[in-house]
């Protein structure tokens, strides 16, 4: 995808207004697995995972050192209990592994990064409805739920 689409502020009006796309596939994509997974995002992030109750939900936040200061700030998706999806941001991603692997290891929680998956966000108060529109069937009712 280019840079932008002509200007840049009629661009980030019109995402303001309706609906934007744009390939994040920079950031970087995190599986965390294993039974603890929950109790490990507790200890290592500022907001509270527990609002997280069902799948394909998100939660903002930001990780923690072990003084309470920001690492960095990241998004973490809820899919099951025992697996949750993290992007953090990609100019920080070595520092953020090294991290999310050290803490891990006392919580049995398995860390992998996923250079496979590709991101397209949608965003704007009208994405979701544009997004709907374009799937069909179970996927679109599924979509729906979320």
């Amino acid at each position: 995808m280019p840079i932008n689409y002509g200007s840049q502020i009629e661009e980030h009006h019109a995402v303001r207004r309706a609906a934007g796309m744009f390939d994040v596939s920079h950031m970087c994509v995190v599986d965390l697995s294993g039974e603890h997974t929950r109790a490990f995002l507790r200890k290592l992030l500022a907001n509270n995972i527990d609002r997280l109750q069902a799948p394909g939900k998100a939660l903002y936040s930001c990780m923690l050192n072990e003084r309470g200061g920001v690492i960095d700030d990241l998004i973490v998706y809820f899919v099951r209990e025992d697996f949750f999806r993290m992007v953090v941001n990609a100019g920080t991603r070595d520092k953020d592994l090294a991290w999310l692997k050290q803490q891990a290891q006392s919580f049995g929680v398995s860390v992998r990064a996923r250079p496979d998956c590709a991101m397209i966000a949608v965003q704007g108060p009208a994405a979701r409805d544009h997004v709907l529109d374009l799937l069909q069937g179970n996927l679109r009712d599924c979509a729906a739920q979320l």
